[in-house]
């Protein structure tokens, strides 16, 4: 369960998005980092019940930082209006496939995971391992449980056919993909409640054969 002050934190943050505002308002920033860091440990306890890697992580390996880098972007805004972080075996710059969790009020929230725009060689390796095993990644993606959270593999995807590849391959509209990513939104309700850590899991657990598959490609 997160603490309402840090959902308030963020609301408010997201009207006063700038500096002053930000610096008059350091301990409740400090506050909600804080819940924040207790929720993401949390999580941490739950994956390594059935992944021991995750006992070695703390929640700073997996947290990204709420400062934004404005010096490319058109949206000047300095802060990120949300909490987020990463799960994966190798913290939060891990290349390969995890999990994410996103805390933004305003019906924002939600829990993903998968691989969000990979390098060239991981994207190929991933197309090769859906391609030759594309029976397990469909029983995988149609899976009832997770079709019911996971409406669709989502991602951007390339015009014409990825090199190698024909139109008639039955996993053909997935070897377009150029991410492999799934989305289960959060209510606002949800956020405080006293259940929210283990709808949290939940989810995950759903997604694990999903990110296993995505991985085992990148391994």
């Amino acid at each position: 369960m997160l603490q309402s002050g840090m959902v308030k934190f963020l609301e408010q943050l997201a009207g006063n998005n700038n500096k002053p505002w930000f610096e008059k308002n350091k301990d409740a920033y400090a506050a909600a980092k804080e819940d924040f860091e207790v929720a993401v440990s949390g999580i941490l306890e739950g994956l390594a019940k059935s992944e021991p890697v995750f006992k070695e992580q703390k929640a700073k390996d997996c947290i990204f930082r709420i400062f934004r880098d404005v010096r490319f972007a058109k949206d000047k805004s300095p802060y990120k209006p949300n909490f987020g972080a990463f799960f994966s075996k190798g913290g939060r710059k891990y290349p390969g496939a995890g999990y994410y969790l996103h805390i933004e009020p305003g019906g924002k929230s939600f829990v993903g995971g998968g691989l969000w725009m990979p390098e060239t060689p991981i994207l190929k390796a991933v197309r090769q391992e859906v391609d030759y095993n594309f029976g397990e990644f469909s029983k995988i993606i149609n899976d009832k449980k997770f079709k019911k959270l996971f409406e669709t593999i989502s991602g951007d995807k390339l015009k014409s056919l990825p090199q190698g590849y024909t139109e008639d391959n039955p996993a053909i509209e997935y070897l377009k993909l150029k991410s492999f990513t799934v989305m289960h939104n959060i209510p606002d309700a949800d956020l405080t409640g006293k259940g929210f850590g283990k709808k949290i899991a939940d989810v995950f657990t759903q997604m694990k054969p999903f990110i296993d598959f995505l991985n085992r490609a990148v391994d």
